[in-house]
């Protein structure tokens, strides 16, 4: 067992892991040790000063659910922008479940905006599973506001995907979307392309809708009006 196993053990919390198990259902509980997240975002800053972090963040992939977690909470508290983007590329590829994906938001990437909106294009076009739901989460973060560009729901839009975490992730974007930009997106809800066909696949749209109208930032007055845009099977 190497060091930062061992450390993480000894924070291990059995009820957590039973859980937090239960949230996960993709991946085996016995590839969990149970680390509280405020634990383990706190041994996080201790990790990065450790001898060992380099060959940490290098030995991919991880026997622990855990470790994944530690790995994307170190690579937040790096402070250069292409460094960042480095150690994702490198470790994204090996995550394999939506937690460990939300949990990931690197501080310094409110700086870079410009640089962030063409490496999410690329992180778009991955075809991974989680480095695209991690791209989502980021125009999510920090692109529905002034950042917000058109090209961002339409590429969106054009994502044709089976896998449910990517697809549950686009719907909460245009949920959010729905309540930040409005009179950006809800043509993506009340036009059809050709033959009847909705710019969103049945579920993710009904999905978004459902969760937009469950939002507290979008008036009842407009709630009724994007019930009506429910497909209906």
């Amino acid at each position: 067992m190497t060091t930062v196993q061992n450390k993480l053990f000894e924070m291990q919390d059995e009820g957590y892991l039973k859980f937090n198990s239960k949230l996960i259902p993709n991946i085996s509980p016995d590839t969990m040790i149970g680390v509280r997240t405020p634990e383990l975002r706190k041994f996080a800053k201790e990790a990065a000063k450790m001898p060992e972090c380099a060959e940490f963040l290098e030995t991919l992939p991880h026997e622990y659910y855990d470790e994944n977690n530690l790995h994307g909470f170190i690579i937040e508290q790096i402070k250069d922008y292409d460094e960042v983007v480095a150690a994702l590329n490198r470790f994204l590829p090996y995550v394999d479940n939506w937690a460990t994906c939300d949990l990931i938001s690197p501080k310094c990437f409110k700086k870079h905006i410009p640089e962030l909106s063409e490496q999410i294009k690329i992180w778009l076009d991955s075809g991974k599973t989680y480095t695209i739901r991690f791209a989502v989460n980021m125009l999510i973060k920090y692109f529905l506001d002034d950042n917000f560009a058109e090209w961002q729901p339409r590429r969106l839009a054009e994502i044709n995907t089976d896998e449910y975490y990517i697809k549950m992730v686009i719907a909460w974007y245009f949920a959010t979307a729905l309540a930040k930009q409005y009179d950006a997106v809800i043509e993506y809800f009340s036009e059809s392309i050709s033959n009847g066909q909705h710019r969103l696949d049945e579920w993710t749209h009904n999905k978004a809708l459902q969760k937009a109208i469950e939002s507290y930032r979008i008036s009842d007055e407009t709630k009724s009006y994007l019930r009506t845009l429910k497909i209906r099977g």
